[in-house]
């Protein structure tokens, strides 16, 4: 679907990612897309080229004395799982029990409030997840990012996404005149103007509009 979207002369696809750019890559192995990894740290051209937004010496000093004291914190913890973006560091427990990997998050963040790691970082939460990254890993910037260097005049601006990181994208598309649209199986609180129930539905939605969409004109899959 991704491919047949790209084909389309009418259209532009961005994947925007938490993951890294190397796997999501692996991923989304289609010809013309443009991916941004690490929230959009990482950005490769659909004709191969890497932009980095922010140099990799400048963050990872940082992850290498975060990291081997995060690791001694799951080391005992089972379910708990610490992974090495190269731009991020995330702590996983979504298989853990509750108790034990919230003692284990308390006790990331205290290293990160003693290490002191200044304003050059987020840190990003959701259930059971914490995350240390730059600054502008942040799908919001790393649209207004993409929009301003690479820009669409006149072009409808659509962003389909799932979860949390995703919001802070919706009111930037919004802002600029574009639509966002939720994936959630329920009717939630978000920034989107529509919502498709699952991943299938949006493979779908996202099909048809390959099909579809020509420059200029409005099929039926806007209804």
């Amino acid at each position: 679907v991704v491919a047949a979207l790209c084909a389309n002369q009418d259209i532009r696809v961005t994947v925007i990612s938490g993951r890294r750019l190397s796997h999501i890559e692996k991923l989304v192995p289609a010809p013309g897309v443009m991916l941004a990894g690490t929230y959009g740290i990482e950005i490769r051209m659909p004709a191969g080229s890497v932009r980095h937004r922010v140099p990799y010496t400048e963050v990872r000093p940082v992850l290498e004395t975060i990291k081997p004291r995060w690791g001694d914190l799951i080391r005992n913890c089972e379910g708990c799982y610490l992974e090495d973006k190269g731009w991020a560091l995330a702590l996983h427990g979504r298989f853990a029990a509750d108790v034990a990997f919230a003692d284990v998050l308390a006790a990331a963040r205290r290293v990160i409030t003693e290490i002191g790691v200044g304003e050059r970082f987020r840190i990003l939460e959701g259930h059971k997840f914490l995350e240390i990254g730059p600054r502008l890993a942040h799908k919001g910037r790393a649209v207004d990012f993409l929009l301003d260097h690479y820009p669409l005049p006149g072009a409808l601006l659509l962003y389909l996404g799932d979860d949390d990181k995703d919001e802070e994208a919706f009111s930037v598309i919004r802002a600029r005149g574009g639509l966002a649209i939720v994936v959630s199986s329920e009717a939630r609180k978000s920034q989107s103007d529509a919502r498709l129930d699952s991943p299938q539905d949006a493979r779908a939605w996202l099909a048809a509009l390959a099909r579809d969409f020509v420059g200029g004109s409005r099929p039926d899959v806007w209804k």
